[in-house]
């Protein structure tokens, strides 16, 4: 899913260069806010300046020249395949294309002939075609949702990592591949690890860089400007032109938990935009969250429940690379200090 748009429009802090794009709010009248001239084309595609935003920019900024194996982590709907676009686009490998597998999608039956390709009369009917990851040769590979690749398929992954090599279905031989691999779940790798429903040696070859992508409940002060860049799409298809929302309507937007993220976000411009008959926007949110998704607004809540958030991202490893105190650019004592006074332990199991 794209969560972005050329000529995209927002309201934002100040510029910050190299992120996002460089656009000044305007208001028009009393409690509505205007939409922003188009900035120019060429910026950052990423809709967002909030620190947590900043923060996975940055890692992907370190990470994106090496060749290293990636694992984004994050709620559905928080826009992963648009990070692993980001990563592969600053990598030297960006200037071919990046080839999608989402492993959720695909049968189990079908998976290994998409991922490794088959030869002419593997079996009934089949024909000599290319995998994805011979496709993926000298470029990157995005396997998305990977926590719900079939066992028997994560042997032939695994064996695929640790010899960068394939086999055809139907071939005695090997192909060398020059592919760098990005994965992305949702899951909890960890705990389907214990579940055996994951093998343990290929969490450990994708889990070499882990990266957080926050849900956005923890980058609420980014809405504003994901709203129009929604805004500005859909004005295009739809043919309709949006002049103000009200900013009565920003904060109620501001105020909701979004358990869809970003998708859910999205879904209700969507929705808006269609029934839009006047040039203010009215965005009503169809449901309330549960009482359990509401967050708190007291800081010392919000913190904890950060913090926590980011911990078990990175399985309660706190110091290294991709621990948790990089991941929040804490000295890994100040995070330990921090976590005692917050009452945060890793739980027993």
């Amino acid at each position: 899913m794209v969560y972005f748009g050329e000529g995209q429009l927002s309201l934002r802090p100040p510029a910050i260069p190299g992120i996002g794009r460089d656009v000044v709010p305007t208001h028009a009248g009393r409690g509505t806010l205007r939409r922003d001239e188009p900035a120019p084309a060429g910026a950052s595609r990423i809709v967002g300046r909030s620190a947590a935003i900043r923060r996975v920019l940055d890692q992907i900024a370190r990470v994106a020249p090496t060749d290293a194996t990636v694992l984004l982590l994050g709620e559905t709907g928080t826009g992963k395949e648009l990070f692993a676009a980001h990563l592969h686009g600053l990598s030297a490998r960006g200037i071919r294309p990046m080839v999608r597998v989402n492993c959720a999608a695909i049968p189990a039956t079908l998976m290994e002939t998409e991922l490794f390709g088959c030869e002419r009369g593997a079996f009934t009917d089949a024909v000599a075609r290319l995998g994805r990851f011979e496709l993926a040769n000298h470029s990157t590979i995005f396997l998305d949702e990977i926590g719900d690749l079939a066992p028997d398929v994560q042997v032939k992954l695994l064996r695929v990592l640790e010899g960068r090599r394939i086999e055809r279905l139907g071939s005695s031989g090997s192909i060398p591949v020059d592919v760098r691999i990005v994965a992305a779940t949702h899951r909890d790798l960890e705990q389907r690890v214990e579940d055996e429903s994951f093998r343990e040696d290929l969490f450990y070859r994708l889990n070499v860089f882990p990266i957080r992508v926050p849900p956005l409940r923890e980058r609420l002060e980014d809405i504003p400007a994901l709203v129009w860049s929604f805004v500005e799409q859909y004005s295009t298809r739809l043919g309709k032109r949006i002049e103000t929302i009200a900013s009565e309507t920003m904060a109620a937007l501001q105020q909701h938990a979004w358990p869809g993220n970003i998708r859910e976000l999205r879904n209700a411009v969507e929705r808006a935009m269609i029934l839009a008959a006047e040039p203010e926007l009215k965005i009503p949110i169809q449901a309330t969250a549960p009482a359990a998704h509401r967050c708190s607004v007291k800081l010392v809540d919000v913190q904890k429940e950060h913090i926590r958030n980011v911990l078990e991202a990175a399985q309660w490893r706190i110091r290294g690379v991709g621990g948790a105190a990089d991941q929040l650019g804490l000295h890994p004592t100040t995070l330990e200090t921090r976590m005692a006074k917050l009452g945060l332990a890793r739980p027993k199991r």
